[in-house]
């Protein structure tokens, strides 16, 4: 369908929030960008470890669950993957259906099998060549679903950056299991809040701010690290100096990162838990397997679609190649005791605002993850809350600049209105779900598109002795999509008209539009048409 094909972001405008069109920057090499990659993975790292952390709390799967599949998105889908700035690991959007696996297959070892089988059945859809459906995302639905995030994640940083939240649970959906929905969680920090996380929490914002003015972007000092990386470092520093100083205002363990500390690789072997194999005997595992991979595949679809667009350089992923790199990272993150993986956008940004160039930056925040639970427990430990927080909400800033409001309503309605229902429904239900209400209403605009008389019809030029002879030409694919065009174009023909309807062009013409068609073959005799096909074949009507 051409309306579709045309308008995904991949195909070159980019959307990155608050910017115009620029032509791509010049392709950075693997291991020239070193310099940009090694601090970029470090502030992904920082970013990633908490939510993993929280991702297994709220899948209701071991602490380490999460931190294994971090690691398995970095270490080993960073490579399989074409994306080159984005980041895998274990997803928000992923803990209800994992919750509810746990529940169905009764056992938290029996899932992992599942999981290794999703991996499977994804590698499996790549091979198949499943990747096309990325692009039939209309550009105006994945704006909406980044600008929704980045609303999202300024809601759900709030409570952190005030210092009145201590968990990562449920981070990007409205309600909670406390009751409480987004918008009363800040009332609720700000009745609650903590002097000291919160000065920490400023001092971090406004060190990341300042590092991004010009003025200090050209200075040769300032671009070895990113902006993210020096906030966390004063943030540390600066709890250190409350805690020497001024006890009563340094941050709460419960407001710092808390990641297990093992004491050696024997005792982490001992801590992950693996498949239950016999699971495989099992009728449901397969169906809580096919659940995982297609949530998962599509989760990831809609990922590297809007992360291709915040690219700088605008490089494009391949999107059957993605869907085995995912696949392959979902069978080894179930084997080794890990939750289900896919491509993340709210890391993938991360990763980009950092500074991030190539797919080094996601292997290295892989490693750092790997290390973190041998040797730097104590360390990371260390980092409040609110520094993290402060990094997450200029990265949802950017996602959501005002600028790209008033680009979308310059646009048109059709661009405007599918585009601010997505950003509501994600808001109010979850990624998924909003992005498919989204998806709906831009089908509804394409479908009235083209019902329009003549947008497939096409009137061909006829013999000038002959000037009252329509010819109309059908094209090359006609699908069910096309029929309330050609039914309409049929319909408004005057009475009395002699019409060549050629579908000699034509390599497939779906049986729909054939039945629409022969309908009006068989009524134009009544309305004085005389009517000629050519290369399209009759059906029956009398099954009807």
């Amino acid at each position: 369908m051409p309306e579709i094909v045309s308008t995904p972001a991949s195909t070159g405008s980019p959307i990155a929030p608050g910017t115009n069109a620029e032509a791509p920057l010049p392709k950075p090499s693997l291991f020239g960008s070193i310099g940009q990659d090694a601090p970029a993975g470090l502030v992904v790292f920082l970013v990633a470890l908490p939510l993993c952390l929280g991702i297994s709390l709220a899948s209701g799967a071991p602490l380490l669950a999460g931190v294994v599949a971090g690691i398995v998105g970095g270490v080993l889908v960073s490579w399989l993957s074409g994306s080159a700035v984005s980041v895998t690991g274990p997803a928000a959007g992923l803990t209800t259906i994992v919750l509810s696996a746990i529940s169905t297959l009764g056992s938290w070892p029996a899932v992992l099998t599942a999981t290794a089988i999703a991996g499977v059945f994804q590698i499996i859809m790549g091979l198949a060549r499943g990747g096309i459906i990325a692009l039939y995302f209309p550009a105006a639905v994945i704006r909406g679903m980044l600008a929704a995030i980045g609303i999202i994640l300024i809601l759900k940083q709030i409570p952190h950056f005030l210092g009145a939240d201590t968990d990562y649970l449920e981070d990007m959906n409205f309600s909670k299991v406390d009751g409480l929905n987004s918008f009363l969680a800040i009332g609720a920090a700000i009745q609650n809040l903590n002097l000291g996380p919160l000065l920490i929490g400023a001092v971090a914002l406004l060190l990341m701010l300042l590092w991004d003015t010009p003025a200090v972007r050209r200075q040769s000092w300032a671009r070895l690290m990113p902006g993210a990386l020096v906030a966390v470092l004063a943030a540390v520093a600066l709890n250190q100096l409350f805690k020497a100083v001024f006890p009563d205002l340094q941050v709460r363990p419960e407001h710092l990162v808390t990641l297990p500390v093992v004491s050696s690789p024997q005792q982490l072997l001992g801590e992950i838990v693996f498949p239950d194999f016999s699971a495989l005997r099992r009728p449901a595992t397969y169906g809580v397997a096919l659940t995982i991979a297609l949530v998962a595949s599509l989760e990831t679809l809609l990922s590297v679609e809007a992360v291709d667009n915040l690219d700088p350089h605008k490089r494009h992923t391949p999107t059957n190649r993605e869907l085995m790199a995912q696949g392959s990272g979902n069978l080894v993150s179930g084997l080794l005791g890990g939750l289900p993986v896919t491509a993340v956008i709210v890391r993938s940004s991360a990763n980009i605002s950092a500074g991030g160039q190539t797919r080094m930056s996601s292997f290295i925040h892989g490693l750092l993850l790997l290390a973190s639970l041998l040797f730097m427990g104590s360390i990371l430990n260390l980092i409040p809350l609110s520094a993290l927080a402060a990094v997450l909400l200029l990265v949802g800033y950017k996602l959501t600049k005002p600028a790209l409001y008033r680009k979308q309503w310059q646009l048109g309605r059709e661009q405007f209105i599918p585009f601010i229902i997505t950003i509501v429904a994600v808001l109010f239900t979850d990624l998924l779900k909003g992005v498919a209400i989204g998806l709906a209403l831009g089908f509804f605009f394409i479908l009235r598109d083209n019902s329009k008389a003549g947008s497939y019809l096409r009137d061909e030029p006829t013999p000038e002795d002959d000037p009252g002879l329509l010819h109309l030409r059908l094209p090359e694919h006609v699908s069910f999509l096309n029929k309330a065009s050609i039914v309409t174009t049929l319909e408004q023909l005057p009475s009395g008209s002699r019409v060549i309807l050629d579908g000699t062009r034509s390599d497939v013409i779906d049986h729909d539009v054939l039945e629409a068609i022969e309908a009006f073959r068989q009524a134009a005799p009544a309305r004085g048409i005389q009517l000629e096909m050519r290369g399209i074949r009759q059906v029956d009507l009398a099954v009807h």
